[in-house]
């Protein structure tokens, strides 16, 4: 079932073509928050610290000393180092672009662009790009190239050359929390040669950029106990929002269900996943991609699903900067449980799995876009740092580079999803991983073109329906919370005006269920987060936001599919659609708001609340516009998601297209569209096809164009092989409208050619 392509940064070549059934392959010790950002729409806006000459790039040695870190020693000159260099780009069209495409209303939505294409209109210039390219292999880089978003350079350099290079000293760092890293000890300036194209580099610091991976378990006696058909007063109060055992009524394994965790059927029904999968709508044809920092053991998925009666889809496993997959732990083993259980029939589940690093981290961001025969249709990220945190680690540069992957994403209509944390309102951490006394929130999940997903607990009745929900916050039993609040880096984005006071981004957009008590059921053999001396029993009961963002991208993946059952475009960043809705008749069946409880820890860490943040009707940034009813989203995104055009086909005149080594394809179509074809090939009275394809085009206003569907090696040879033997060769030709991750989203009937000499 699973697949292993270790060691991969990101794949190269056309990037947007997997035709889906035709086989077309075309965090640390902080002292106190950073200054509010100011500026128009949702830029990112440079934080007052940042050095504003054309050389200043990344941190310096006040990162590494903020993180509470102790230098050790001097970086080994030989040591190798891998490095990110943003590249001076079009980011502020692209981030217009990405939400003009993502607005329902707008002239422009659902006109959704290859990741080839946005690289090529939004990325560094081609002269800027080889002026990089040779200047850092003259100053003895190896693996250089551009990245396939056209968003940065990659390089690797010796400690002794990027010293020289960069005109700063590297020092071995250490610190409880991160362990041994590498930082700079002085100012990080940017070569002249190439100030023009470049404006910072990444990885000069080795610090874990996200913690070790912990999944929250409900391992305390202290949680009330109720009966199974308790009524919400009596699950929840102001103080902690966990009890136990589950209410609702559980089905699956006796293994499981003897556990006191919420099993699939529960919080399918309860979220109205139900209606969807009753439909035959389980993910079929649609691509999941999961970023990590931990593995898994496909064994424990295997067991899970035979528990619960689930398929299993194919999951690819791929390590980024890895030579080897990673131990298996509870954040993976979760996310692809959670997952199974919401969309068990994905044509596949793509892990990427790196270090906890930023170079690393940015490169899993970056992977699933650029990655030829496996671009996603939803990405969900469990893993997150504070924001004060990620810009001492990365600095502006590398912060604008992610989010104009992240952009780049939205732009070519994949989902991403990531958790809001489980620190409450106070994401950034202390050495030993404690929040910190100050409100915070955590990035990805406050990147405008992110969904973050927050943390509710809920409470069923018999039936699975929920009775009643809280924000999640476990204290002071656990210390814990689902994460929110307000953005210290980047604006308010125009889909939460009306919604959100401040001029700043608000976090999350939605919650799910998050709490560890009852929390998800899950089979888990991983030792240390789920097999420990306390804890024999891989039926294990855990929460986290961790476990609400698979949950919401499997969700996604069905919406997606049921689109385009109806001819409609994937819904892409969902935030625009979803805050609209939240302002329309149909709100109530599609967002079911949460009103109780808050994501304070303030009385935990220093005894008194800080004063963020409380659930009231509406949007809080306790728990955004609330929780998710999936069929009623697909329903309404249903009347709103642009139509998908319609798709034509004739074959021009063409002789021996063996010797021309192409088929010729006349393909047409209605409106603007990514059009492409491909022919089914069979040789004498062989039951087997030859599949071959073409490249993807854009047309803007539609049209028509004679594409060619190239012959590989292999196909000629077998082609010239049949001639001479005198065998009939039958080529069936199909036109297909593709969206931008390679899904065909139409395509027209066959149509017949004789090949001859």
């Amino acid at each position: 079932m699973a697949r292993q392509s270790w060691g991969l940064r990101s794949a190269s070549g056309w990037a947007g073509c997997v035709m889906a059934a035709l086989g077309c392959a075309a965090a640390m010790g902080l002292s106190a928050p950073p200054a509010m950002a100011g500026g128009a729409g949702a830029r990112l806006t440079a934080p007052p610290a940042m050095a504003a000459g054309a050389g200043a790039a990344g941190i310096g040695a006040s990162g590494a000393a903020r993180s509470g870190a102790a230098r050790v020693g001097s970086a080994a000159a030989g040591a190798t180092v891998s490095l990110a260099l943003p590249l001076k780009a079009d980011e502020s069209g692209l981030e217009r672009f990405a939400t003009a495409v993502s607005t329902p209303g707008s002239a422009q939505y659902g006109q959704y662009e290859s990741i080839g294409n946005l690289a090529r209109r939004f990325g560094a210039s081609a002269a800027e790009r080889s002026q990089v390219v040779s200047f850092l292999r003259r100053s003895g880089a190896t693996g250089v190239k551009i990245d396939v978003t056209g968003l940065f350079a990659d390089a690797t350099l010796t400690v002794s050359d990027a010293q020289r290079l960069f005109g700063a000293t590297l020092g071995d760092f250490h610190s409880a929390r991160a362990g041994r890293f590498m930082a700079p000890d002085s100012a990080v300036q940017i070569p002249a040669a190439l100030r023009s194209a470049v404006t910072g580099v990444v990885g000069l610091d080795t610090q874990p950029l996200f913690g070790a991976p912990q999944i929250k378990q409900a391992t305390s006696a202290a949680w009330p106990h109720v009966s199974a058909a308790a009524a919400p007063a009596d699950v929840t109060n102001d103080d902690e929002s966990g009890y136990q055992p589950r209410t609702g009524t559980a089905s699956g394994c006796a293994a499981a269900t003897a556990q006191t965790g919420f099993t699939p059927n529960q919080y399918l029904t309860a979220y109205n996943f139900t209606p969807l999968q009753s439909a035959g709508l389980e993910g079929q044809g649609e691509r999941v991609a999961l970023i990590e920092i931990d593995g898994f053991r496909e064994s424990d998925l295997r067991a899970f699903a035979k528990c619960f009666d689930l398929a299993t889809p194919a999951i690819n496993g791929y390590g980024v900067g890895l030579k080897k997959p990673l131990a298996p732990g509870g954040e993976t083993t979760l996310d692809l449980e959670v997952l199974d259980a919401a969309a068990p029939k994905l044509k596949a589940v793509d892990v990427y799995e790196s270090q906890p690093n930023a170079v690393d981290v940015l490169h899993a961001l970056t992977a699933p876009l650029t990655n030829n025969r496996s671009k996603p249709d939803v990405i969900s990220a469990s893993l997150g740092s504070c924001e004060e945190a990620t810009l001492d680690t990365i600095g502006n540069s590398g912060l604008r580079a992610v989010e104009g992957s992240l952009a780049l994403a939205a732009a070519s209509g994949i989902s991403v999803l990531a958790s809001s944390g489980d620190d409450g309102s106070t994401a950034c951490l202390t050495a030993a991983g404690r929040p910190l006394p100050f409100v915070a929130v955590s990035y990805p999940a406050s990147s405008p073109f992110v969904t973050g997903v927050g943390g509710t607990n809920v409470s069923l009745n018999l039936v699975n329906q929920i009775a009643g929900q809280d924000v999640w916050n476990d204290s002071p039993v656990v210390v814990a919370a689902g994460g929110g609040g307000i953005s210290q880096l980047f604006n308010r984005p125009s889909y939460q005006k009306g919604f959100v006071t401040p001029n700043h981004r608000s976090v999350p957009d939605v919650s799910m269920l998050a709490d560890v008590a009852p929390g998800y059921e899950i089979y888990c053999t991983a030792k240390g987060d789920c097999i420990s001396d306390q804890n024999s029993d891989p039926w294990t009961q855990v929460g986290g936001t961790s476990a609400a963002a698979p949950l919401l991208a499997g969700g996604l993946a069905l919406v997606d599919q049921d689109l385009r059952r109806n001819g409609r475009q994937d819904v892409g960043l969902v935030n625009p659609l979803l805050y609209k809705v939240a302002t329309s008749p149909a709100a109530a069946d599609v967002i079911s708001d949460v009103v109780t409880n808050d994501n304070d820890l303030g009385e935990s860490i220093v005894g008194k609340p800080f004063g963020c943040c409380t659930a009231v009707v509406g949007y809080d940034d306790a728990s955004g516009l609330g929780s998710v009813n999936l069929a009623g989203l697909a329903f309404v995104a249903s009347s709103l998601a642009p139509k998908i055009v319609h798709v034509g086909l004739s074959l021009p005149t063409q002789r021996r297209p063996v010797l021309a080594e192409h088929l010729l394809a006349r393909v047409s179509c209605s409106g603007r569209c990514l059009l492409g074809a491909f022919t089914h090939i069979q040789l004498g009275r062989s039951r087997t096809l030859i599949t071959q394809e073409s490249n993807v085009y854009l047309l803007r206003k539609g049209g028509r164009k004679t594409i060619r569907i190239p012959f590989d090696a292999k196909t000629l040879t077998k082609l010239r092989t049949a001639l001479a033997r005198g065998e009939r060769i039958i080529a069936t030709v199909y036109g297909a409208i593709l969206d931008p991750s390679g899904n065909v989203e139409a395509q027209t009937p066959g149509k017949r050619l004789h090949i001859q000499n």
